[in-house]
């Protein structure tokens, strides 16, 4: 009897979930293009343009929840009302572009794109952009109303892609897209070896080995007119799909694209939530950022664990565990404690990883060989040699040489992939 009414109360609670789902939304996605400007001390947000494509390939559970809290928010409120229908978290290089010292000088603007699911009805949608205090520094409500005309009907000529990995169930499952950039029709056989040396190096690491039956990866192949990708500081300039280019915020191995809306054009209709994008050089570079896209360059010899640890960033939220020697601006202030899973200030350590910590470890965890395979509390992380800690002395989040995530971050991910389809 135990056992059948604990099967009832899971039917029960999926029929709830999915009950939820349908009173509020159609099974189509709705795209909201923004453009986020500003500098260093100043933050504005504008509505740039809507857009509906056909089926929906985000999460319909949690609806109103986000497993991490990321550097911003996108709120769905049922209209005039204060009840949440929908949210997610993301991070942003504009956000990040406010800490250089050109944003000290200059105003600019960035392109965002985030989905959610189209509503039925009218609906009220709040922005938020928040500092590295957690903060909100930014904030902007717009009325949506889905039966606008002057809403872009999008997806129905789709870019030719191949389905690399399907999912058990793939009406709930996690969506990844590959991306190629930089890869002239003729070359997108070598794109999609690339794509399959990349998804073995994601799957060869815990957790995502053990939950690969959860993922439906596909290969999306948009042509480039050239080969390769633009360096600006060679006076290259390349015509790519996508526009990429190395020297973003003149950081030479800084490789991104900032034409966000020409990469979700090229994704329309397709099922895609998380965004890989394989660049067509030799050169090392890259960049994850949280809910956005993960971009790695795909002939280097660190490509693989590139390509896993910004996936770390991209989809999980994790932060980088290495510091610098010199960092001009600290990230994470030493009276606030950081919301990524993986790095600590000791400002409110409760709730992270303090259950996974032998009562033989002090915290501070001292970095020498007695705890080589220890998690503790190491200080050295989030760009910083001073007050910030990470969980293990190395990890993949730390550099390209370990082999593994460490427990915590496997932690993370786990929870987070839970998250998504439990």
């Amino acid at each position: 009897m135990r056992t059948l009414a604990i099967i009832l109360m899971c039917i029960v609670a999926k029929a709830a979930t999915a009950q939820v789902f349908d009173d509020y939304f159609e099974d189509k996605t709705l795209r909201i293009d923004y453009i986020f400007s500003g500098n260093s001390s100043s933050q504005a947000i504008s509505l740039d343009q809507l857009n509906q494509s056909p089926r929906w390939y985000g999460k319909r559970s949690n609806l109103s929840e986000v497993p991490v809290e990321g550097n911003g928010a996108i709120i769905v409120r049922e209209h005039s009302k204060e009840n949440i229908i929908y949210k997610n978290s993301f991070s942003t290089l504009f956000q990040e572009w406010q800490t250089t010292d050109e944003a000290k000088t200059t105003i600019k603007a960035f392109e965002n794109v985030f989905l959610v699911p189209m509503p039925k009805d009218t609906v009220d949608i709040t922005v938020e952009l928040r500092n590295n205090r957690r903060e909100v520094v930014a904030s902007m409500t717009h009325v949506v109303n889905p039966k606008d005309i002057l809403i872009r009907h999008i997806g129905e000529h789709k870019t030719p892609y191949e389905t690399m990995l399907q999912a058990a169930d793939t009406t709930r499952c996690i969506n990844i897209a590959f991306v190629a950039e930089g890869y002239t029709r003729e070359e997108m056989p070598i794109y999609i070896e690339d794509v399959k040396k990349s998804i073995d190096a994601l799957f060869s690491h815990e957790p995502f080995k053990s939950r690969k039956e959860v993922f439906n990866i596909i290969a999306v192949e948009p042509a480039s007119e050239e080969s390769g990708t633009s360096v600006p500081r060679k006076g290259i300039w390349k015509r790519t799909a996508l526009g990429s280019h190395f020297d973003t915020f003149y950081t030479e191995r800084y490789l991104t694209t900032l034409h966000l809306k020409r990469l979700h054009d090229v994704l329309a209709g397709l099922p895609y939530e998380h965004i890989i994008v394989l660049v067509n050089t030799e050169v090392y570079g890259g960049g994850g950022i949280l809910n956005s896209y993960n971009l790695s360059a795909a002939h280097h010899a660190k490509t693989l664990p590139v390509v896993v640890h910004e996936f770390g960033h991209s989809f999980a939220g994790l932060a980088d565990e290495y510091a610098y020697d010199n960092e001009p601006i600290p990230m994470y202030p030493a009276d606030i404690e950081p919301w990524e899973p993986n790095i600590t200030t000791l400002k409110d350590f409760h709730g992270k990883w303090e259950q996974m910590i032998s009562k033989k470890t002090p915290v501070p965890t001292p970095a020498d060989k007695k705890y080589a395979d220890a998690v503790g509390v190491y200080e050295g992380a989030g760009y910083s040699l001073n007050g910030v800690y990470r969980p293990m002395q190395d990890c993949r989040m730390r550099t390209n040489e370990n082999p593994t995530f460490c427990p915590v971050c496997q932690k993370a991910i786990n929870n987070l992939i839970d998250f998504y389809v439990k």
